[in-house]
């Protein structure tokens, strides 16, 4: 009976010949050589149909087959057929393991199906179950490591790998991802000690100690390690003083000498070694990298014997940043830098082919200094000849202003148009470009020029003068210059491009489309410009054109769209699902939204890969650096905004769910005969339209796949089955707003964006000490955005207007501390304090000037009249004055109904805008 039932997990192995079949199933399988895998199932399976393990593999056999074909991929009734292969695989896994549940190989090819299908909870569940059962088997062991990594339990990770090591503890991977899972759980000291063991097995004149490139990256991957490490001093740096040591042990071995070079600068200026810290500099200006904004300010730490946190600060800016860009410098401090960088024997001395000490350089000058202006001057003499249009851009980097935000005389760069038109450098960059002008206009010569400049000189300097003006929103004036270069010089692209900026910040966004295009024109290979053409046709609401544009540069004419979603082209689907949400098109703007997070969900999938690869390879440090970035993948720009966007689009259908009746079929009852037949055509020719437009682009798409001739076949793509994001709509919007917005906060917890979108979320849900708390975390970041104040308002308003209250505890939290954000004032006191602070203050920005006017009508301080003053005062001559901002502040003054109002302020944004149509 035993022998018609062989099952291992139960003690009754397979004959001799079903084994070696079997084996070979295993081995079909980890070569991907599928089809002879199935073949050997197939042959063990007719005679022992309910072996277990057999049909395991067999199913797991037919999941890698359909994964192997690309998805879903094709016409649809292949992507089924995927799906049905997938479903019968997982039948055939469980079947399987029903019969043997006692078998270590059905628990981890179980584990290994969830695996496939990225559920990764189940695959360790599944791992474990089979660790109970075959308790040092190497191989689950290994793979359940991985996805513990992967998962981030940082714990569960730490045990397998000790597991492991314990089980084979001559083997150097082993050691390493053991050190890697102690580092991980915050124990760099321990981590020491286990590298440490390692050495200790190794005989002298080993490879390990021999000067290579795994030998180097361990011993700077120790190294960080020490640094990392406290130490017994008081001071807490005695790791940094142990890797200072280290280092100079290692040097024999170490094959990346710059990476050294670094890490003994970083750790000579904590110590506050500066003198050896500056031998180091130098020794890394020799090695070339001179361009290396870093080093130069490592450099100026140096020199000016910074503390600690400066000095890591000033390590991890990004960049053209440096000391001198950080924070404010008194004028020794300035002096000492001048000395060393433009003395005789200074760095512009030593070097004076480096543009990037050139430029530092006059970063260090006091802007109100004549040597600063004699050296911008010939800065700029220079970059102009030569036609550089990067000119203005590069020189707005020293818009540097105070940071009001900061007790510490930290510096931020003016960007608003009111600060840069007062910035004394931006004042005096107009006057020296107005010479340069009057000067080649008249003299083809710089003032005080020793000889004849080029012609292009005067085209490149109106090309400055041009970007001056829209650094401080003088659009028309900027316009007048560069409609001056471009009959100069019609086949230059970068005049077209800054016309097409200046436009579109003056309101015209479909001439800026135009404009832009016709400069594409010039050059059909310049996949820049297309991008921003493309960029452009989207927010002047032409998407044909904008996909038209953006197919010149897809491999794939026909799917075009399936091409830039594979390439992960987030601007673009950023872009397009903005222009979708303005259109009223939820359900597809939704699509583009996801699109965007399904690309950073691959890339946090992606790191999968490396756990192994990096810890193989001996690449230590980046595989450190990798997986920070993976923790911090959620808070990056582009994530944040697709986020933010999508929890905003379902909040906006929750309130107003009457914004999606625009798709749904009319209702004929409440027609006339005439309307009802009127209707009933228009609906079958739109509905005629679309079946033909839809079979057009198969058709087209099919022409350029399987076309014959010169025409290259290009690959299936996959098929959108819900393209108007029917699926997405139809699901529950808070609950998806919510999701989203917990993940800013987490991820992005210094936005104060994140917070506004928890706020908004959690009073719809009822949450009020959620609320309350966003609130407070608003304040601690920027306790004068609009967006606080809007919300502190309305936070008021709801607690008087619910019907019923939270529970005792959080009623008595919130009777506490919401008050300490209204400064102990009752809702109308505090918008009179606001109205006070926006008179007195004539710069407030104008998104905030709108939101107290708001609130003005809504708690009912003051009159209509008294709201429309809070903005009109301004002139419009205050921050953050656009299009958009200028919109929103529209809307209010007309939803007041004070047409006189609405009149002025349509004449001021006039003025301010010169190109806005339908305003």
């Amino acid at each position: 009976m035993s022998s018609d039932n062989p099952q291992s997990g139960q003690g009754r192995p397979l004959p001799k010949k079903e084994q070696d079949l079997f084996k070979n199933v295993v081995k079909f399988y980890e070569s991907k050589n599928y089809k002879k895998g199935m073949k050997n199932a197939d042959q063990i399976l007719k005679r022992f149909p309910n072996h277990g393990e057999t049909l395991c593999m067999k199913g797991l056999i037919l999941n890698g087959m359909a994964s192997a074909k690309g998805g879903a991929v094709g016409n649809k009734d292949k992507r089924e057929e995927e799906e049905e292969t997938k479903k019968e695989a997982v039948e055939l896994v469980k079947r399987g393991l029903m019969m043997d549940m006692r078998s270590h190989v059905c628990w981890h090819v179980y584990g290994l199906l969830h695996r496939s299908s990225q559920n990764y909870t189940e695959a360790i569940k599944a791992y474990k179950q089979a660790l109970r059962i075959d308790e040092e088997n190497l191989q689950i062991l290994k793979d359940m490591s991985l996805l513990q990594i992967q998962m981030r339990d940082l714990n569960g990770f730490k045990e397998t790998r000790l597991r492991i090591l314990t089980l084979r503890p001559n083997s150097k991977l082993h050691w390493l991802s053991y050190a890697l899972s102690v580092q991980v759980n915050g124990d760099p000291d321990a981590a020491v000690g286990i590298l440490d063991s390692y050495f200790g097995t190794l005989e002298e004149g080993c490879e390990e100690f021999q000067k290579n490139f795994e030998s180097s990256e361990l011993a700077l991957y120790k190294n960080q390690l020490l640094s990392e490490t406290k130490g017994e001093d008081e001071d807490g740096l005695g790791g940094v003083r142990k890797a200072l040591e280290h280092l100079d042990e290692i040097e024999k071995v170490v094959v990346d000498h710059t990476g050294w070079l670094k890490a003994k600068l970083s750790y000579q200026l904590q110590l506050g070694k500066f003198e050896d810290a500056k031998d180091t500099v130098f020794t890394l200006l020799e090695r070339g990298l001179t361009e290396e904004h870093r080093v130069h300010g490592a450099y100026m730490c140096a020199l000016l014997k910074c503390d600690r946190e400066t000095c890591l600060e000033v390590e991890k800016m990004k960049g053209t940043g440096t000391l001198a860009t950080l924070r404010l410098i008194s004028e020794e401090e300035r002096n000492i830098l001048l000395d060393a960088y433009g003395s005789n024997d200074g760095l512009s001395k030593l070097y004076p082919r480096s543009n990037g000490i050139k430029r530092i350089y006059i970063t260090i000058l006091s802007t109100n200094s004549e040597e600063f202006k004699t050296a911008i001057d010939k800065y700029c003499q220079k970059q102009v000849t030569k036609g550089v249009p990067s000119l203005g851009a590069d020189l707005s980097s020293l818009y540097l202003m105070e940071d009001p935000r900061s007790n510490g005389g930290r510096l931020m760069l003016a960007t608003d148009p009111l600060d840069v038109k007062t910035h004394p450098v931006h004042i005096l960059l107009v006057d020296l470009v107005e010479e340069y002008t009057t000067s080649l206009s008249s003299n083809n010569s710089f003032p005080n020029g020793n000889g004849e400049s080029p012609p292009s000189a005067l085209l490149w300097a109106w090309y400055l003068r041009s970007i001056l003006h829209e650094q401080v929103a003088e659009y028309s004036q900027g316009i007048t210059l560069i409609n001056k270069c471009i009959e100069h010089t019609p086949t230059a692209v970068d005049f077209y491009e800054l016309k097409a900026r200046l436009l579109e910040a003056g309101g015209d966004i479909q001439q800026a489309a135009d404009v832009i295009d016709a400069g594409r024109n010039l050059d059909h290979q310049d996949r820049y410009i297309n991008n921003q053409t493309t960029k452009t046709f989207l927010r002047a609401g032409r998407e044909e054109d904008a996909k038209k544009r953006i197919a010149l540069f897809t491999r794939e004419q026909g799917a075009s769209e399936q091409y830039l979603y594979d390439m992960q082209c987030a601007w673009y689907e950023l872009e397009l699902a903005d222009l979708l949400r303005r259109k009223g098109e939820f359900g597809k703007s939704l699509r583009k939204f996801m699109a965007v997070v399904k690309h950073y969900e691959d890339y946090h999938e992606d790191q999968f890969d490396f756990h192994s690869y990096c810890l193989r390879k001996v690449t230590m440090r980046a595989y450190c650096d990798l997986l920070r970035f993976e923790d911090d993948l959620w808070g990056l720009p582009n994530y944040c905004r697709a986020a933010e966007e999508t929890a905003k689009i379902y909040l906006h259908i929750h309130d107003n769910p009457s914004a999606l009746e625009s798709d749904a079929e009319p209702d004929y009852s409440k027609m006339t005969p005439a309307e009802r037949k009127k209707a009933k055509n228009m609906a079958r020719k739109k509905k005629n339209a679309a079946a033909k437009g839809g079979a057009k682009s198969d058709a087209k798409s099919n022409n350029t796949n399987g076309g014959s001739g010169n025409v290259k076949k290009s690959k299936p793509h996959a098929i959108d089955e819900d393209p108007s994001g029917k699926e997405l709509l139809a699901l529950n919007y808070l609950d998806e707003a919510k999701k989203y917005a917990a993940i800013l906060a987490r991820h992005a917890p210094n936005s104060v964006s994140s917070w506004a979108l928890q706020y908004d979320v959690s009073v719809r849900r009822g949450k009020m000490l959620m609320g309350l708390q966003s609130l407070f975390k608003m304040k601690s970041i920027d306790s004068g955005s609009h967006q606080l104040f809007s919300r502190v308002v309305d936070f008021s308003q709801r607690l008087e207007s619910r019907s019923s209250k939270c529970h005792d505890t959080s009623e008595e939290i919130i009777s506490a501390d919401f008050p300490k954000l209204m400064g102990g004032n009752t809702l109308s006191e505090f918008v009179k304090s606001a109205i006070e602070r926006v008179k007195c203050d004539a710069d407030t920005a104008l998104p905030m000037r709108t939101a107290v006017a708001k609130a003005i009508v809504s708690s009912g301080v003051g009159s209509a009249p008294d709201s429309l003053s809070v903005i009109l005062d301004s002139k419009l001559n205050c921050r953050c004055v656009n299009v958009d901002s200028c919109r929103e502040a529209l809307e209010f003054i007309a939803s007041v109904g004070v047409d006189s109002g609405k009149g002025q302020f349509q004449a001021l944004v006039a003025t301010k805008f010169p190109f806005l149509k339908d305003f």
